[in-house]
């Protein structure tokens, strides 16, 4: 069995179509989505209808949460962001329609799942904490048991820091997806994580770069009215600078 993990798309549809057919040309007989389909890209709109329309098993991310709360209460929270964020906070909220609203605020904070009759599954976007913490490939098995705050699984699915790895810590499999929409650790393929399940053996995963066509993201970015160093960012797969 070959399940496939996603993440941290922000936007970029065309890195969404190429992972969801990578997956598929892969094996995947599942997709999952670890959140943050909206930001920074400039195709919020078509990432959450292809999510939906794929019945992609989806939860919230900490950026869709921002994006909600700002379509409720935009004042308060522009109070709080720098310029730069809260523009891009601003321009994204205008491409979300009655559609892409309603499926974003009706996502889980975290998915549950007993994956081949044996296995606990806890996906969240950051960590079990909330979806504004991380995991990083450093997590220790004190960290994580902390972290857990008791509870047991056997593979744990997140994403939210765009840096991807497998990790066995303790008696989990930690699977962060990087991001499959911006990545930031200077590689500029996007990432997925490809779960295999097997009989009689334990869980294994690897993540999975990939290609895609970046001039229909691109264009699209210097049609809108967001900044143009995004461009690079998702040209580079580099951190994104500090926004005034």
């Amino acid at each position: 069995m070959l399940v496939a993990f996603l993440s941290d798309i922000h936007g970029n549809l065309p890195a969404l179509e190429a992972a969801l057919t990578d997956a598929r040309i892969q094996g995947a007989e599942k997709i999952y989505c670890a959140g943050d389909l909206t930001g920074y890209g400039p195709f919020p709109r078509e990432v959450c209808r292809t999510l939906y329309e794929n019945q992609i098993v989806t939860i919230t991310g900490n950026y869709d949460a921002k994006v909600i709360a700002a379509l409720h209460r935009s004042a308060d929270l522009k109070e709080n962001m720098k310029p730069g964020k809260w523009k891009i906070l601003e321009w994204t909220c205008s491409q979300i329609d009655g559609d892409a609203q309603k499926f974003l605020s009706s996502l889980p904070l975290c998915h549950r799942e007993t994956l081949a009759g044996r296995f606990e599954l806890l996906m969240v976007h950051g960590s079990p904490v909330s979806a504004e913490d991380t995991i990083y490939p450093s997590i220790t098995p004190f960290a994580l048991k902390k972290k857990l705050a008791g509870t047991t699984v056997d593979l744990l699915i997140c994403g939210h820091t765009h840096i991807p790895f497998v990790k066995h810590v303790a008696a989990t499999l930690v699977v962060n997806c990087g991001s499959t929409g911006q990545p930031v650790d200077g590689d500029p393929r996007p990432a997925y994580a490809l779960l295999k399940i097997q009989q009689g053996k334990p869980p294994s995963a690897r993540i999975i770069r990939f290609d895609y066509p970046k001039e229909g993201l691109l264009r699209a970015i210097e049609r809108s009215s967001l900044p143009r160093s995004l461009s690079a960012d998702f040209s580079e797969g580099n951190k994104k600078k500090e926004m005034p």
